[in-house]
């Protein structure tokens, strides 16, 4: 053996496995995931020698496009980044028939340039799954243009009864569908626009419109606030605020305007448009002083939190998930069920629609200040203040039942019943 090249990738893979056996070694090891759970992944061996062959590849002249692995960067189109998780790359090697991969690479092309980043991954694992749904059950199937009603039913029963994806499925099959008709569009093969129903689409799960609770945030700000100076500044703000995670994260260094001594801040939405809305003198001043330190410790950037190895992009999502659930599972922090806290930033912003509710705002206005663009949304927060309102309305029932009692003092006797209902009192 002169070179790592002479042999294949898969050659080489197969007899470092058959040594580690030799040596009493293990193929796989143990790590510790973000919420303190263990996963499992190959050893440090096999991960070791896949890198090193991927460093002596030949580089790959061919236009990105034609490549098995696209740098998002490479492309000749824009698209829409993500600035708050990185994604620098898409990965077609995994799925195994060549024609397949090929026809993929073309609707993923095309999605590219009108649909989120985020989307175009749920797409691309969702024709992971298909792929090795077909190697296993249908191997003779290379290609798109194979697909029929048939087979997509019987892989929406594989999914359903051998592989499920519980409350998931749903959104994945979506995806699917749609990566499935832009193949249709760019390969010109129409019967792909027809293989789902809409009846193959599982409902859409109901799921629990949660808030915290007052106890649950005092026992949460009270460690936040012993963080990071920074990080326990930009908690606090994505709580007062009532945005999206990735909202906060994008807040750059000129979104706070002063306008007749209110305080205004600009909020660029990933997912829909930029608004702006008042925030109190408290909120502007935590700004102020987050927008200070940025300047004095990394200079003129952007935004407001930044990433510690490119000030010139915002904070990652990782980075704050990996900080606050460290914090968490140090303080071995509880809700008020006694299960541990996760790393549930929505809920701030549950909690914050919910508070506006308690304030008497009419829908218009707590659709502004959340940044929605119409009503539809407002009623799961006037759920979730249900409590209040039975309260209010048990205080506005006492009150009048309190009226009715006075007014029957000195009529006859057959009306003493009534202030024994129990109703009445």
């Amino acid at each position: 053996m002169e070179s790592f090249r002479d042999w294949e990738r898969a050659v080489w893979i197969k007899k470092l496995k058959a040594w580690i056996l030799e040596e009493g070694l293990s193929l796989t090891m143990q790590y510790k995931e973000v919420y303190g759970t263990i996963g499992v992944t190959r050893s440090f061996l096999i991960r070791y020698l896949d890198t090193l062959l991927d460093y002596l590849e030949p580089e790959d002249v061919r236009p990105e496009k034609e490549k098995d692995i696209w740098v998002l960067d490479n492309l000749d189109i824009p698209y829409r980044k993500n600035l708050v998780d990185n994604y620098r790359t898409l990965n077609f090697t995994k799925i195994s028939q060549q024609a397949l991969r090929e026809e993929t690479k073309k609707g993923i092309y095309l999605n590219l340039q009108s649909e989120a980043i985020s989307c175009i991954a749920a797409e691309m694992g969702a024709m992971r799954r298909l792929s090795a749904f077909l190697k296993e059950r249908y191997p003779k199937v290379r290609s798109c243009k194979d697909f029929d009603r048939e087979l997509i039913e019987n892989y929406l029963l594989y999914r359903r009864t051998e592989k499920p994806s519980g409350s998931h499925l749903r959104s994945e099959l979506t995806r699917l569908r749609a990566l499935l008709e832009s193949i249709g569009k760019a390969m010109e093969y129409p019967h792909l626009a027809g293989l789902f129903l809409n009846r193959d689409l599982p409902p859409t799960p109901k799921t629990a419109f949660k808030a915290y609770s007052d106890a649950e945030l005092k026992r949460l700000n009270a460690e936040i606030v012993q963080m990071d100076e920074q990080m326990a500044r930009f908690m606090i703000i994505h709580q007062m605020l009532g945005t999206r995670i990735s909202d906060t994260l994008t807040l750059q260094t000129d979104c706070l305007v002063q306008k007749d001594e209110e305080w205004l801040i600009r909020i660029r939405q990933m997912k829909t448009k930029t608004y702006v809305k008042p925030v109190s003198a408290e909120v502007a001043s935590l700004l102020r002083r987050a927008i200070q330190y940025t300047r004095e410790k990394y200079g003129e950037t952007i935004y407001i939190l930044v990433d510690e190895n490119d000030h010139s992009k915002p904070m990652q999502y990782d980075t704050i998930l990996v900080r606050v659930v460290k914090m968490i599972r140090e303080k071995d922090l509880r809700d008020d069920n006694g299960r541990p806290f996760g790393f549930k930033t929505h809920m701030y912003r549950h909690t914050y629609g919910m508070k506006l509710t308690e304030m008497h705002l009419d829908d218009w206005t707590i659709a502004r200040l959340l940044g929605h663009n119409n009503l539809r949304n407002v009623k799961y927060y006037r759920r979730m203040g249900n409590q209040l309102l039975a309260d209010e309305t048990r205080r506005a029932r006492q009150q009048i039942s309190m009226r009715i009692l006075r007014c029957l003092d000195g009529w006859e006797e057959e009306y003493e019943q009534v202030r024994q209902d129990d109703c009445i009192k």
